[in-house]
């Protein structure tokens, strides 16, 4: 089982360390093998998404080639093969929604657009700089389910977010905002009919830092290995 992360690639980055740590805790955990392989931005071919069975759209945009992310984004979404965006890769998934399955064009990023007329991604009012904090699990969500509680704790590092002004754009639709800060900002997505199409601010990758393997990369794991085997 081959798991593309999708990025720009940089030893410094704390969190692209931490993801294949992250993966290969999960793996053993589920006693799942897996193979990872990152694709930068720069260099997605759209005909070869079909070998991979799953998508981590990484932390540290703006990205190189941010249409192309949001293309493999947008496979994954359709196709419904599991995905995962942590901090930026959850901002590009809430953006790609917005345009491609709502219609809204002008949606943008206004960390590389810093004119956007619609910015449903924003800077945040207070930085979430090498921060843990509280998040609120919606009732009956996906995510609920995986953690098994409705409070937890996650650790950040992060500018931008999902602009909550732009919220009641996504009301009726598949994606849904399901994990919310104390100042009810959102911090968790996820799209209803997929098997696995899940969205965080936070970076549950840096569990892996401490040895932990964490229960959503576990079940990330879980889903693309279930897929994989009935295709």
């Amino acid at each position: 089982m081959k798991i593309a992360l999708v990025g720009d690639y940089n030893e410094e980055v704390v969190a692209h360390r931490a993801i294949p740590m992250a993966i290969q805790l999960a793996s053993k955990a589920e006693q799942i093998p897996t193979q990872v392989k990152w694709i930068s931005s720069e260099n997605v071919v759209v005909e070869e998404l079909a070998m991979y069975s799953a998508f981590w759209c990484v932390p540290a945009s703006p990205y190189l080639h941010m249409e192309n992310v949001l293309q493999v984004i947008e496979y994954a979404r359709v196709n419904n093969v599991p995905f995962l965006g942590t901090c930026g890769g959850y901002q590009h998934a809430a953006l790609e929604y917005a345009r491609n399955a709502l219609g809204y064009s002008e949606a943008d990023n206004a960390e590389s657009n810093p004119n956007a007329k619609m910015p449903v991604v924003s800077g945040l009012s207070c930085k979430l700089y090498e921060v843990q904090n509280k998040i609120h699990l919606t009732a009956g969500s996906f995510v609920e389910s995986i953690y098994k509680q409705d409070q937890i704790a996650e650790e950040y590092n992060c500018g931008y977010g999902v602009n909550p002004i732009y919220l009641s754009l996504f009301d009726g639709s598949d994606l849904a905002f399901t994990g919310f800060d104390e100042d009810y900002d959102p911090k968790i997505l996820e799209i209803k009919n997929n098997d696995f199409f899940v969205g965080t601010a936070f970076q549950p990758e840096r569990s892996a830092l401490a040895g932990h393997s964490h229960p959503l990369i576990r079940q990330f794991i879980k889903c693309a290995a279930r897929l994989n085997h009935e295709g």
